[in-house]
């Protein structure tokens, strides 16, 4: 490599633009609560670290330069961007379940800062999302990552262009798989508030002169913080289960 400098620089910097663009859309590491320079650190040393393994795909393409090896880099680029939206999509899928969550159960506080993102969000929702992007790289989710980057050059090889339909066709899968994961996630707690307001609607037509639905708040509120205490491990358990082949089956 070092007979060639600026041909390493060039190879460099194409692997960079794919982990790069990974890097800037990836859960955790694209919050604003992490600084611009340690993302662009991370993503350098990621790339010195497996220029080596992806020396012999790298090179041959990047010693035309010129027009051809920017087209190169829009393509990595895209093409990184794209394996970062797969495993976001699927973080912002369980945003979303909080967010219902939330409502089923009748925890309607005012929306705070977000702990990951600039928009702001319920505390549920905000509780859940962070533990579940905390467990995600307590499971390696990372290395995955890495992995699943490094295997995209043997059917996605650096000059072979970008694929527009692919790309859609998978970010779509991508979200049909993450909504039914997330669905299946929040079942319990829309079961539970459908099953509860159903009843309280029955005693409210037994007696309409008396406030039920106010009465009630606090305790379909209390059962759904106990369900969620309760069924918190198993929630995560299967949202940890359902990520792993999702992510990993759909790149």
């Amino acid at each position: 490599m070092m007979s060639d400098p600026e041909g390493t620089i060039l190879a460099l910097f194409a692997a960079f633009c794919r982990i790069g663009g990974c890097i800037m859309v990836l859960p955790g590491f694209s919050s604003f609560r992490v600084p611009v320079q340690i993302r662009l650190f991370i993503a350098v040393a990621i790339s010195m670290a497996l220029l080596p393994m992806l020396w012999e795909t790298l090179y041959p393409n990047v010693q035309t330069g010129g027009g051809i090896y920017i087209g190169l880099i829009g393509t990595e680029l895209l093409i990184g961007v794209t394996f970062g939206l797969i495993a976001r999509y699927i973080v912002l899928a369980l945003q979303f379940a909080g967010t219902g969550l939330s409502m089923a159960i009748g925890f309607n506080a005012a929306p705070g800062g977000g702990l990951l993102e600039t928009e702001q969000e319920g505390n549920i929702t905000s509780l859940i999302t962070f533990t579940a992007v905390l467990l995600l790289f307590l499971s390696d989710f990372h290395h995955m990552v890495i992995e699943a980057l490094l295997r995209s050059y043997d059917f996605m090889p650096l000059g072979s262009g970008f694929d527009p339909q692919m790309a859609l066709m998978t970010l779509t899968d991508t979200l049909a798989g993450a909504f039914m994961l997330v669905l299946r996630l929040a079942s319990p707690f829309l079961v539970y508030s459908m099953a509860f307001n159903l009843s309280i609607g029955l005693i409210n037509k037994l007696a309409p002169a008396i406030p039920v639905y106010f009465i009630t708040i606090p305790f379909i509120l209390a059962g759904g913080l106990l369900l969620l205490f309760f069924g918190s491990q198993e929630f995560f358990k299967q949202f940890l289960d359902g990520f792993v082949p999702l992510f990993m089956g759909l790149r």
